[in-house]
């Protein structure tokens, strides 16, 4: 169930739907962006922003403003230690007290603990793998290699099953992704980032107020953004759904082993299904007992649902082993923090 019960939807009208819905991406980088928002919803621009605010209260968006690109911007992998039981909420403290640790769940599985590192530059990354590594011997290490479909952006105003069912199936293309840090950041851009990884203001000028804590120009801040979208830096402008207060909190990564030669074939074919949330290639680590290379997440509101979508998905798309790694424990979630930016 989640956070604001099964009928958390009852109490929306058209407009609400259309802006949770409508709005998470798309946002225009303008001066007054709800003014905007309010002239294609009919609304004036203080309601639209009124009713963005209410949203954000009430649990139904996380935030307003950027989705960052952590693998862009700077060097990120998914990692994983096995956590003994006595140990394990100590191991926890010690991980989730790196600022550069933005997620953190225990999964069903010997590899316990599940955990997000996103660093300047992939020389602080590695320090801080070892440094866990000292406390909690071999972390499994599996930075992304190959994105098929990595994108949170679904309808949930809706009676659908899984995160994507709305939209049906996509057009999904293999894009290789780098440990190194890929982004040409000026310095601003840097000073930016921070000022927006927890989101925009939620005032008539966002981009303004932004301008005005970092000693910029509002054109300035605009045209970085733009820049940012551009390069990949910064996924999309909008309202970040909370998928699980809104009922997808049902999920699991699903670990197949696909030989290589056969990894943009399933990737793409996989990515494109309406129900598999997260699609993207990592490396094997033979040394430490792992054979697995292409990931899937699917985010549902049904256990069961979640369980025969995987079924198919082993039994007509996946022909090769896998492991199904249910999250028991969210052990942190937050933004990538950015701050080692302007120190690294």
């Amino acid at each position: 169930m989640s956070a604001l019960e099964n009928d958390w939807r009852a109490s929306l009208d058209a407009v609400d739907a259309e802006l949770i819905d409508g709005y998470q991406s798309g946002v225009p980088v303008e001066r007054r962006p709800f003014r905007s928002i309010g002239d294609t919803l009919g609304i004036s621009e203080t309601e639209a922003l009124s009713r963005v605010q209410h949203l954000r209260e009430a649990g139904v968006f996380r935030r307003f403003g950027a989705v960052l690109n952590p693998p862009v911007i700077g060097s990120s992998t998914l990692a994983a230690v096995q956590a003994p039981e006595d140990r394990f909420g100590e191991i926890a403290t010690m991980i989730n007290q790196y600022q550069q640790v933005n997620h953190n769940y225990r999964r069903d599985h010997e590899w316990n603990m599940w955990f997000v590192i996103t660093a300047a530059t992939q020389e602080r990354r590695d320090r801080i793998i070892e440094e866990i590594a000292a406390e909690t011997g071999d972390v499994l290490v599996l930075p992304l290699v190959t994105d098929y479909y990595i994108d949170l952006e679904f309808p949930v105003v809706n009676a659908d099953r899984f995160a994507r069912e709305s939209l049906g199936q996509t057009t999904v293309t293999a894009t290789q992704v780098s440990e190194n840090a890929t982004a040409d950041l000026s310095t601003l851009d840097r000073r930016l980032l921070v000022a927006i990884q927890d989101g925009l203001p939620l005032t008539r000028t966002p981009y303004s107020d932004v301008a005005e804590t970092i000693n910029a120009s509002t054109e300035t801040v605009v045209a970085s953004i733009d820049r940012l979208l551009e390069n990949g830096c910064i996924k999309r402008i909008g309202c970040v759904v909370n998928h699980v207060v809104t009922g997808f909190d049902n999920n699991c990564m699903v670990v197949w082993d696909v030989p290589a030669e056969s990894l943009d074939t399933y990737g793409e074919r996989v990515g494109a299904l309406p129900y598999v949330t997260l699609c993207y290639h990592r490396p094997r680590r033979p040394e430490l007992n792992w054979p697995y290379t292409l990931f899937t997440m699917i985010h549902g509101r049904d256990a069961a649902a979640v369980e025969e979508r995987i079924d198919e998905l082993a039994n007509e798309h996946l022909p090769v082993e896998h492991e199904r790694l249910y999250s028991t424990e969210t052990l942190k979630q937050t933004g990538a923090r950015y701050e080692s930016l302007l120190r690294d």
